[in-house]
């Protein structure tokens, strides 16, 4: 029962420092690079909102008068 509970708990006394310091690294990374996602999605979303226009625009000149 003692193993079971010391496995649960988030600091292991079995597990070294280095590796709990890389895996707080390593999460923080993480979410730096989905922060950077949702971002470069925002900016995609706009880019492709502006390039229709500009096809729709494009397309109404290109009409006979």
């Amino acid at each position: 029962m003692a193993k079971a509970l010391i496995g649960y708990l988030n600091s292991d006394l079995r597990t070294p420092h280095h590796l709990v310091a890389e895996n707080a690294r390593l999460r923080s990374r993480v979410q730096e690079l989905e922060e950077l996602v949702l971002v470069l999605k925002q900016e995609n979303d706009a880019l492709v909102a502006q390039a229709a226009e500009l096809v729709e625009t494009t397309m109404q000149e290109m009409q006979p008068a």
